[in-house]
């Protein structure tokens, strides 16, 4: 199938932008790598009125380092992370995780903004962003905004953009000096979404411990004690059957597989 008939703009700027989905009367969408919308609006899953294509507004595609943060523009590319093209705040993590995102061909569009937008539970930044504690930077007719990832993303395919806003990009603290951090997700087949992910972090200097679970019917979730699972008083197994009483512990086998593996990639790195 083809998508229904639409409008398509390129802007020359975010204001523009703005103004095209402001002035829109359907359903007119803004679109960068367009690698998930795109075979929705084949399928006939979505239809819209028009695309607003933001893939190369210069905000978007802007990185902005300073001592504590990375600022990653909505419209940079998982390919551009992967290559080391852009500055990985995280000393080579994001690099590393970016690589393993689907195929070459689907990283070389498909952008981590689009991704975040798209919120699919199984998707490689939902979880990592969630997990490093990252803020979504947000623009729409009544200004700027900062929203934690773990507020901006609200379900399963759902964000908390309201009529108007897009997303500017992401914002990621920079790891103190002894930080650990590791992912780790199943797949049936390389270029798969996750069947079960789960992404850890520990980083003593800004006091910061999380274990993060995704590829969920739900947006990921954040254990509750986490240090007891980093230093082993709480097994994986304990801590996801607490997290999620109402799964059966048989459909949990996978996720703890995956944090059992996280922890142990981090741990690796602790012992270096």
């Amino acid at each position: 199938m083809k998508p229904s008939a639409f409008d398509y703009a390129t802007p020359r700027d975010v204001e523009m932008a703005k103004n095209f989905i402001g002035k829109s009367e359907g359903t007119t969408k803004f679109v960068a790598g367009n690698q998930s919308l795109g075979p929705m609006l084949n399928l006939r899953l979505v239809r819209t009125s028009g695309l607003v294509d933001v893939s190369q507004l210069a905000d978007l595609r802007r990185i902005d380092e300073n001592d504590r943060t990375t600022f990653i523009g909505a419209a940079i590319t998982h390919a551009e992370i992967e290559d080391g093209e852009v500055t990985d705040p995280t000393g080579g993590w994001m690099q590393q995780a970016a690589s393993n995102i689907a195929h070459r061909a689907i990283r070389n569009r498909g952008t981590i903004g689009g991704s975040l937008c798209h919120a699919d539970p199984a998707a490689d930044w939902v979880i990592i962003m969630t997990a490093l504690d990252a803020d979504a930077i947000i623009d729409g007719p009544n200004g700027h905004r900062i929203m934690p990832i773990s507020n901006y993303i609200t379900g399963p395919f759902s964000v908390a953009l309201e009529n108007g806003e897009i997303l500017i990009g992401v914002e990621i603290a920079k790891p103190g000096d002894g930080a650990i951090w590791g992912y780790w997700k199943y797949m049936r087949q390389v270029g798969e979404f996750a069947k079960a992910s789960a992404a850890v972090y520990r980083d003593p200097v800004r006091g910061i411990t999380r274990c993060t679970i995704g590829a969920l019917d739900q947006k990921p979730i954040t254990l509750d004690d986490p240090i007891s699972v980093f230093n082993g008083s709480m097994t994986p197994d304990d801590a996801l059957r607490s997290a999620l009483p109402k799964k059966e512990p048989a459909h949990l086998t996978l996720h703890i597989t995956a944090l059992k593996r996280a922890l142990q990639i981090a741990h690796r790195q602790k012992s270096k």
